[in-house]
């Protein structure tokens, strides 16, 4: 009795001075650690936006051939901040840190990063904001996680959770961006870091909401497509023919990626000449084809509105993927999710006015499913993404789409460091 007694007083004294752990319901102190992570990638995600935002405005002004010089003097101007602050690196090596290195981002390099990819960006590169907020707030979760003294596996959840944060307040889908973060990491066995979801989840709604907050931007769709027409059973038919051209499309971009990489390859000169030249390029595309110019977020709307065509879209898509692959290749900073949304978008255009009548809203959001899920290898994301992306709520025909795409990839994928982990697996 006086044993049982005196445990009862030792779980009271413990509990006193441990209130977080006195909680009646299913989570802990790591919700509320998950979830400031979360409020700190929105803040993060929401400060990059509207810095962004403002930069692009004031540097659309310069038009016509004087876009030549600024991308070429902005490639320059990049690629001196990463010669002195340092390299951050490319996804590939965001992805072996996570597979390979305890899943632990260095945050070192954030300032480079910060600073050469909103250069990048907001001068007009084809590359978006995605993957560089990755990086800042997924690195930034590891910081806290080792200061916290968390290890291990823990550690890499906290980084994930970071990464998924910043994919969410972009996309505006909070299960959506959790489990693109997960997929992309490991697409073939996306339960290998399933213990990271859940942080992943608690993190995205917290970063969500406080980037709408701080952006003012309204929660909904992010294009307005044309209202979809009634599903049909001949829906799904349609969407995996129309993903055949999307897989194709995927294949395209692979191969530009490749072969552009080889040439910068071969360019032994330092980082702020490649960019240099990268620019240069990029800047006489974008004099010919304004609609080039930028990631694709605003000028995805523009298409939708306008009226090309048939040439001009074939057109406009090839350069399109020159662009992005020239972009990525000779070192200037971003992502290309939404960029290869825009392109899935033209290339849905193209298809409506080849067969016209049909449904377009189903024709480009298949185009886009079927594009992404070649390049990346997220065919469950996607999914999910899109449907809030673009209010195409009947996800039956994108998921027939995005299958299709995904199985249609290329054996060896564009991250390199997924074909890594498949060797190990």
């Amino acid at each position: 009795m006086k044993y049982s007694r005196s445990k009862q007083i030792y779980r009271l004294q413990h509990t006193v001075k441990n209130p977080l752990n006195f909680n009646p319901f299913v989570y802990n102190k790591n919700f509320l650690l998950w979830t400031i992570l979360g409020i700190i990638g929105g803040i993060i995600a929401g400060g990059y936006w509207i810095v962004l935002e403002h930069t692009t405005e004031f540097l659309t002004i310069v038009e016509g051939i004087y876009v030549i010089p600024l991308m070429a003097v902005a490639g320059l101007a990049a690629g001196l901040i990463i010669h002195k602050l340092g390299d951050p690196g490319e996804i590939d090596v965001m992805v072996d840190n996570i597979h390979f290195k305890g899943g632990r981002l260095q945050p070192k390099n954030n300032p480079s990063m910060i600073l050469s990819s909103l250069i990048c960006i907001s001068v007009g590169g084809s590359l978006g904001p995605e993957a560089p907020l990755v990086q800042v707030v997924g690195s930034t979760g590891t910081y806290i996680a080792r200061k916290l003294g968390y290890k291990g596996e823990d550690i890499r959840s906290i980084t994930i959770a970071g990464m998924a944060s910043a994919f969410t307040a972009l996309f505006g889908a909070p299960l959506g961006g959790s489990l693109f973060a997960l997929e992309i990491l490991d697409h073939k066995h996306v339960t290998r870091y399933y213990k990271a979801f859940m942080p992943a989840l608690v993190a995205s709604c917290a970063s969500y909401l406080v980037f709408v907050l701080i952006t003012h931007l309204e929660i909904g769709p992010t294009w307005n497509f044309p209202e979809a027409q009634d599903a049909k059973l001949g829906d799904i038919f349609y969407a995996v023919a129309y993903s055949l051209a999307g897989a194709a499309t995927g294949w395209l971009f692979i191969l530009l990626v490749r072969n552009f990489k080889w040439v910068f390859r071969r360019i032994k000169l330092p980082i702020y000449y490649k960019l240099t030249i990268g620019g240069f390029i990029l800047g006489i595309i974008a004099f010919y084809i304004p609609l080039t110019r930028y990631f694709g977020h605003g000028q995805l709307t523009e298409v939708l509105r306008g009226s090309f065509s048939i040439q001009f879209l074939c057109l406009l898509l090839l350069m399109k993927l020159v662009a992005i692959a020239v972009t990525a290749t000779s070192g200037w900073r971003g992502g290309f999710i939404i960029p290869l949304l825009f392109a899935g978008t033209v290339l849905g255009l193209i298809i409506y006015q080849l067969f016209p009548g049909q449904n377009l809203t189903l024709i480009t959001v298949c185009c886009m499913a079927a594009l992404n899920a070649s390049v990346t290898r997220t065919p469950v994301s996607i999914i999910i993404l899109l449907g809030a992306m673009t209010g195409f709520h009947n996800i039956t025909p994108i998921i027939f789409a995005s299958l299709t795409g995904y199985f249609l990839a290329p054996k060896s994928p564009l991250i390199r460091s997924q074909m890594a982990l498949d060797k190990t697996t």
